[in-house]
Formats: structure tokens, C-alpha cells, sequence
């Protein structure tokens, strides 16, 4: 695997009803839920090491440290990127920074660790 840092990726959502911390359940006003926007940091995590990885490798959420900084409305267009800050063997850091037209919406880092799939499921199965 040729895991180096500096390694990123962006996406961008659009706030959905289905995203909601009322639709979640984790809270009753209508913006993006933060456990949606965990997910969402996490998808680009995932992407940006998604070409650097061997076959038959993953990686799986170890860590993470998340400020949810501001509410976003439904129909807000909010742009997530991950950076891979460091690499210490399988241990993976990213940094991350989620933000609308207007602001900072979120920001954090999330601690991932590189594994053999079918093994990592393998022991799961005992």
C-alpha cells in the first residue's frame, strides 16, 4: 500500500429531509443531524484512500473527534474535505473541515485503521 500523507477528498451533499436530526433522532430541529455529518466525514475518509489501499484491504474507524459548529437548513449545500494528516503503520489520522457558502460548519479528525477484509470479517464470525 502506498499510503502517504497529504492524500484528500471532497464531496458535496445537499441537506435532505432524510439527514435531519429529526429524522435521525437525534435531536427535533430540522438541519443536518451530527451523526449524518459523521457519516458524511467518514465517506471522505474513505475516499481518499480508497486507490491507495491493496486488494483485499480496508480501512475501519478507530477515533474520532467531531465539533459541530452550525446548523444547516434543509436544501444547504455543505462541502466536506478529508486530509490524511498522518500515517504511523496501519493507523491512519484524517483531518477534516465541512462547510456551507457561509461558514464552518464542522471540523475534526478521525483515527482509521488499515485491515485485511476478509480477515478483520473472519474474526467478527467467531
Amino acid at each position: 500500500m502506498t499510503l502517504t500523507p497529504g492524500l484528500r477528498s471532497q464531496l458535496l451533499t445537499m441537506v435532505e429531509k432524510s439527514d435531519t436530526a429529526m429524522k435521525l433522532g437525534s435531536g427535533d430541529v430540522p438541519v443536518l443531524a451530527t451523526p449524518r455529518m459523521l457519516a458524511l466525514a467518514e465517506q471522505a475518509t474513505i475516499q481518499a484512500v480508497a486507490g491507495a489501499l491493496d486488494p483485499g484491504q480496508t480501512s475501519v474507524g478507530t477515533k474520532v473527534v467531531l465539533e459541530h459548529l452550525a446548523g444547516s437548513l434543509i436544501g444547504t449545500h455543505v462541502e466536506i474535505t478529508a486530509e490524511l494528516t498522518e500515517v504511523d503503520g496501519r493507523r491512519l489520522v484524517f483531518g477534516f473541515t465541512a462547510r456551507d457558502r457561509h461558514t464552518t460548519v464542522a471540523v475534526g479528525t478521525i483515527e482509521r485503521v488499515v485491515v485485511d477484509r476478509e480477515r478483520f470479517l473472519a474474526k467478527l464470525a467467531r
